[in-house]
């Protein structure tokens, strides 16, 4: 039976829908907000799979094309294909808050798929789709700790608003989305537009108490409707392999792990492993990978304990302490601008690419087609953290570190009034230990100013950590790898001096207190001025010119009702003018006209033959044209290119004029000048009036003429 559970959030009720659809998924919700209808569904197989230690979630995020009532575009006119970035993203940011909070020991297939349905082209549903799969959980079979819940806060003229419309969004200083769970914040994505650490610390803890009736309705409904959770299997007793495995390896694991160097680390740690596994011998027959979990397990107490007891890190830096950085610019000599960033043992090489209005990307998306001028890609090959795999295109992983990178720099970036350029950055991960996403915001950064992009400010990023036991809190700047895996949060935050651009936070723990939040904020700030003063040493202004090879790109503006003129029939006259000059047109509906080129001559060029197209005829101007046309009332003459004016019969000469052939022919080449324009732009042009007239006529003459009059009689 159809039930339907409500709130009101941000103004809107935020409706729960159950019972109806998809009755054979273990959970199915379809949840409404505005305009949009979004269907969750969650489902988990029966069996428990076998052979793995890790949680085999899948969430997929999908937006059909009938939600906004268009037709797909693309030859099939389907959606078919991998995901699109946004659907991709979307499905990130709807598993990372629900993985955590999966009882340990799930090893059966979960999937959780949603489907929107209906979309409102003024709220975006990724946020109706996370609190539509948190619903469609809790009211399942399938174990979860939950409920989750989520919204999304901008900041509009100072004040904080839950859940703002795209329109609204434009306006904001910040767009974050806060997923929290009835004990604290689970995960956060946020874009900013450098606002202040306490605004963000603000925004937090607002989103937090705004989620709250949503989570009570989810628990709610849970408690009404739920199934019974099924029983997670438990893991037989190894307590006695746990000792064993402590007695061998515990100051052997201390010592790997005192390696400042992450491959020696690695190295030793797998030398503890071979060595236990030798020693326990028949003891751990056919439970090698029990055995390895164990070690993991006490590795990860015991760096936790040396954190939390002994003030020390794995690579002895004290808890703010930055990893040390260098940097490089201007490296590859054919591209327009490049960097490399290192930090530690984390490397990135970013590589500047900038092209002309035509190479902006089309995006098909439920509101309709957009374009994106500026894009960041973001790559992880295997060589980066010394391994072996085939290379394929990018992961979700891939995307979401350049999506949180892009979104980080778009704040600094000028307009395309300013800088009329579309700009593409790609980050080759050239070596990884902890935080490559950032090292891809500070080379990014340093290669804009290398190819000359006048960007506002310097950007740079730094990842936090935190290791919590009971009342023992460690807040850890520039977090290893290592300390990423083993610690309870990751919390990663760009901007510039003034402010903050961007953030990412996963927390793997309960208890998160405003107080600490408060201090990951200013030690990240701390260290994001230290970075930044380091990367001044190697740039600290863009570049004055743009690279040799980069084009050139000047914007001329013409009367949009000349474009037509300027594109020519079937685009003949465009595209003689880039044939004639080998440069690059862009031609905008306001008239404004992009020339590409990296030859100034040809550029030159390319202007002189749009003006001749363009220009209007002046009065009193004097033109050179061909005659076009004769008619018995006088010639047309071309005075500018596809510019024709009326040459009156009474204007040809100063003397009585029979025909108009008898002084011109067609394709005769004649001086005229422009005696007036009228409104609808009709041209009438003067010969005589350029020629001198030897036989002047009196003022007021006689129709007569000279004649005397005659006598009257007397």
């Amino acid at each position: 039976m159809s039930k339907i559970y409500s709130v009101e959030i941000g103004g809107r009720d935020l409706h729960f829908e159950t019972g109806h659809l998809a009755q054979q998924a273990s959970g199915s919700v379809l949840v409404r907000y505005g305009e949009n209808a979004v269907l969750v569904t969650a489902v988990m197989s029966d069996f428990p799979r076998e052979g793995i230690d890790f949680l085999p979630l899948t969430v997929d995020y999908m937006e059909r094309a009938y939600a906004a009532g268009r037709v797909p575009g693309g030859f099939f006119r389907r959606e078919i294909g991998r995901p699109s970035e946004k659907e991709t993203l979307s499905s990130r940011f709807i598993d990372r808050p629900m993985r955590p909070l999966f009882p340990k020991g799930t090893v059966n297939e979960i999937q959780i798929i949603a489907t929107v349905l209906s979309g409102d082209m003024e709220i975006d549903p990724d946020i109706v789709a996370l609190n539509g799969a948190a619903a469609a959980l809790e009211i399942s079979d399938i174990p979860f700790n939950g409920p989750v819940a989520a919204v999304r806060v901008g900041k509009i003229d100072g004040q904080l608003v839950i859940n703002p419309t795209n329109s609204q969004l434009k306006e904001s200083t910040l767009n974050l989305i806060v997923a929290g769970a009835p004990q604290g914040l689970v995960m956060v994505e946020a874009g900013a537009k450098m606002v202040q650490e306490d605004e963000v610390l603000e925004a937090l803890f607002f989103a937090q108490e705004q989620l709250q009736p949503i989570l009570e309705l989810i628990k709610g409904m849970g408690r009404e409707i739920g199934e019974p959770k099924r029983l997670i299997q438990e893991p037989p007793d190894y307590s006695e392999l746990r000792q064993k495995i402590e007695a061998l390896t515990r100051d052997k694991i201390l010592a790997a792990m005192s390696h400042p160097e992450k491959k020696a680390r690695h190295q030793a740690m797998d030398q503890v492993r071979l060595e236990a596994l030798a020693a326990l011998g028949t003891d751990v027959e056919g439970l090698e990978k029990v055995a390895n979990g164990l070690i993991s397990e006490l590795k990860k107490k015991l760096v936790r304990d040396q954190v939390l007891t002994e003030q020390r890190r794995i690579d002895g830096r004290s808890f703010v302490e930055v990893r040390p950085i260098s940097g490089e610019i201007n490296i590859l000599s054919r591209t327009h601008g490049s960097a490399v960033f290192t930090r530690g043992e984390t490397q990135a090489l970013a590589v500047a690419t900038l092209g002309t209005p035509s190479d902006e990307q089309k995006i098909e998306t439920l509101v309709g087609e957009t374009f994106k001028s500026f894009m960041l890609h973001y790559n992880f090959p295997p060589y980066s953290v010394g391994e072996t795999r085939m290379i394929r295109g990018p992961g979700r992983r891939e995307i979401g570190h350049g999506a949180l990178a892009e979104r980080a720099i778009s704040p600094v970036l000028p307009s395309a009034e300013e800088f009329p350029y579309t700009i593409r950055i790609v980050s080759e991960i050239l070596s990884s230990n902890g935080s490559s996403s950032m090292a891809t915001v500070c080379g990014a950064s340093m290669s804009l100013m290398d190819a000359g992009v006048p960007i506002k400010s310097a950007v740079a990023g730094v990842a936090m950590g935190l290791i919590k036991e009971d009342d023992r809190v460690a807040v850890l700047s520039d977090i290893l790898g290592d300390e990423d895996s083993l610690g309870d949060m990751d919390f990663k935050v760009a901007g510039t001096a003034d402010g903050i651009t961007a953030l990412q936070m996963d927390i793997k723990m309960t208890g998160l207190t405003r107080e600490i939040m408060g201090q990951a904020l200013t030690q990240a700030r701390e260290a994001r001025l230290h970075i930044l003063g380091k990367m001044n040493e190697v740039i600290d202004k863009p570049s004055p010119t743009l690279k040799e090879h980069a084009p050139k790109i000047i914007v001329i503006t013409i009367n949009p009702d000349k474009i037509r003129e300027v594109i020519g029939p079937g685009g003949k006259m465009v595209k003689s003018i880039v044939a004639a000059t080998g440069i690059k047109i862009d031609i905008e509906d306001d008239g404004r006209i992009h020339i590409s080129s990296s030859d100034q001559k040809a550029a030159d060029e390319a202007i002189r033959m749009i003006n001749e197209i363009t220009a209007e005829a002046e009065i009193g101007a004097i033109y050179t044209g061909k005659v076009k046309k004769i008619m018995d009332f006088g010639a047309f003459v071309e005075v500018l290119p596809g510019t024709d004016g009326l040459v009156h019969i009474s204007e040809l000469a100063h003397r009585r004029v029979k025909t108009v052939d008898e002084i011109l022919k067609e394709g005769d080449i004649v001086t005229v000048k422009v005696l007036d324009v009228d409104r609808q732009g009709k041209i009438r042009l003067s010969m005589k009036a350029l020629i001198p007239n030897d036989n002047p006529q009196p003022e007021h003459s006689d129709r007569r003429g000279d004649r005397a009059p005659k006598k009257r009689p007397e």
